[in-house]
């Protein structure tokens, strides 16, 4: 291999390390939910909030055509670092209606630390809600979408956060009339050290 073409290449591989390798949370440290441990039945509301300080990491779910096209759903959170400081405040955002494909993320530069869902028999599918916390006033940036989870509508779901510096910050979702099921693209934000004037990046 030529040497110029190599010291071209390895800045790229070397950040490409740094993005995938893994430095973040390790996965047992969070992983805290089990099969049996399921924060809803099938076609039965229910709401979930972190511990004071937390966030979610984890979204873990399972779909059940034959008991109303409907998901199980459980979380893991995570504590965030000293350096984000503690909550100054949280709420919940605005409902997101069954049946309808939606994009939303935490207003107030909030953090997603909780989900709430009511199942609807008529469209066999949920509203959602996030429960979201502000932290001081930081301010996100170099956010992404994550790939779909599931891969497939009616497929198992785990979508763990990897990296310490990322955080959810909300989603974006598709709904299928035909499979009566969504598939879920989590906004995933690193969160400035500093405080900034920006109320709602």
């Amino acid at each position: 291999m030529d040497l110029t073409l190599l010291w071209v290449l390895l800045p790229l591989v070397t950040t490409a390390w740094g993005q995938y390798g893994d430095y973040g949370y390790p996965y047992q440290q969070y992983h805290d939910y089990s099969d049996d441990g399921w924060v809803n039945l099938n076609r039965q509301g229910f709401s979930y909030q972190c511990p004071h300080g937390q966030v979610v990491v984890a979204v873990r779910s399972i779909f059940s055509k034959k008991e109303g096209s409907d998901r199980q759903w459980n979380y893991a959170c995570m504590p965030t670092p000293q350096s984000l400081g503690e909550p100054t405040e949280c709420w919940w955002e605005e409902i997101n209606r069954a049946g309808m494909e939606w994009y939303q993320t935490c207003s107030n530069n909030g953090l997603v630390a909780g989900f709430q869902s009511r199942y609807f028999e008529s469209v066999l599918d949920r509203e959602w809600q996030f429960y979201c916390c502000r932290y001081s006033k930081r301010c996100p940036y170099s956010c992404w979408l994550t790939t779909e989870y599931p891969g497939h509508y009616g497929e198992e779901m785990d979508m763990i956060s990897y990296n310490y510096d990322y955080y959810m910050r909300g989603a974006t979702t598709t709904f299928s009339a035909v499979e009566r099921d969504r598939q879920w693209k989590f906004i995933m934000c690193r969160m400035t050290d500093y405080d900034c004037e920006f109320a709602n990046v």
